[in-house]
């Protein structure tokens, strides 16, 4: 069974009892969830429920914003997809700054706010089309990606984790170099190193399709021959059956 959406068991006292509480909606508590949302960028946790509240705080006095704030909560919901995190958070952000604006959009409303945004948001849309390598390589193209997910402590090993449970899902065997490229480890000692120690895989360097790492069958790729049928009774055509005996008049 999953976890309640609005269940976070790092989450602390003081921010629970403002979420369950009419303080949620206070102005004054902004800057205490942006204490928060530093917390979990240090510590690797993310409270999806504690960060929607301070956006949708944001989204009621919008003078309120701080961009670095709001930036370091989209990079964090990037480290737990595909959870709907992301769009979640997304969807409270001012209409300019969506990646697909609409027509009367003010096209003046241009920023480095702005430009954040659509950036992270084009990666969330590699990671959910299971684009891996092109997301990896867009990450490392342009120095504001590095600067847009510094303050997330283990960024890219959060988001590497994320990658081989996805692929674990869908996969028996991988070809090594193409794991290289879907988790961004240019090594092969790397790669041996994380698969091993990390997901609990094997690394089969003797077959004939060369090195080819090994995922243990679990109940998501476990390939399973399923027969459906369905028992439908002479009674149910009775009608038809009828109608095929009947005269026209």
């Amino acid at each position: 069974m999953g976890v309640a959406f609005d269940k976070c068991d790092t989450r602390p006292a003081h921010i629970d009892a403002i979420l369950n509480g009419l303080d949620r909606y206070n102005p004054e508590t902004t800057t205490v969830f942006q204490d928060y949302v530093v917390q979990q960028c240090e510590e690797r946790t993310f409270d999806c429920y504690a960060n929607l509240a301070l956006l949708k705080l944001y989204q009621f006095n919008p003078h309120l914003l701080q961009p670095e704030t709001v930036t370091n909560v989209l990079a964090k919901a990037l480290t737990v997809f595909p959870s709907p995190a992301f769009s979640l958070c997304l969807a409270l952000l001012p209409a300019h700054t969506q990646p697909f604006p609409t027509p009367d959009a003010d096209a003046s409303q241009t920023s480095d706010f702005v430009e954040s945004v659509q950036k992270l948001a084009r990666l969330s849309t590699l990671l959910e089309s299971a684009q891996y390598a092109q997301f990896w390589s867009t990450l490392n193209s342009d120095d504001l990606y590095a600067d847009l997910v510094a303050d997330v402590a283990g960024f890219e090993e959060l988001v590497r984790i994320r990658i081989a449970v996805e692929v674990g899902k869908a996969f028996r065997e991988v070809n090594a170099e193409v794991l290289e490229q879907w988790l961004d480890l240019r090594s092969r000692e790397a790669l041996e190193k994380f698969v091993t120690e990390v997901c609990s895989w094997e690394v089969d360097k003797a077959g004939p399709k060369g090195t080819v790492v090994k995922v243990p069958t679990n109940k998501e790729n476990e390939a399973r021959s399923e027969v459906k049928s369905e028992r439908v009774g002479v009674e149910m055509f009775g009608r038809v059956i009828r109608r095929g005996f009947e005269q026209a008049a």
